[in-house]
């Protein structure tokens, strides 16, 4: 098993997604983030039923700097309560891998 992971995190909007990939790369959190537009996420909060058009953005880290990626996201983001999910990878093609590791290697 690697220790590369993948964080799920949803955003209101692409201003959002782009503005919290662009500083988790910047400081070195994530090796890159995808930004998948088009989610709908239907959820209960604070006694109501909502019914929200999101984007879904996929970052890729290590687990060594998991609580940190947290942690940033949550200082970043809009949300009170940000959606922050940690998804092991178990195989992954080995260069990529690699690469993902050495983006994120000086903040080990």
């Amino acid at each position: 098993m690697s220790s590369v992971r993948m964080i799920f995190v949803t955003v209101p909007d692409e201003s959002v997604g782009v503005g919290l990939v662009t500083t988790l790369v910047e400081e070195g959190l994530v090796a890159c983030g995808n930004l998948l537009p088009g989610v709908r996420s239907i959820y209960a909060w604070e006694g109501k039923i909502c019914d929200e058009q999101e984007l879904l953005l996929i970052l890729k880290t290590t687990e060594s700097l998991c609580i940190k990626v947290s942690e940033r996201v949550c200082e970043l983001h809009p949300y009170a309560c940000p959606e922050v999910l940690s998804v092991a990878v178990d195989f992954g093609q080995s260069d990529y891998l690699a690469w993902v590791k050495s983006q994120v290697s000086s903040q080990k």
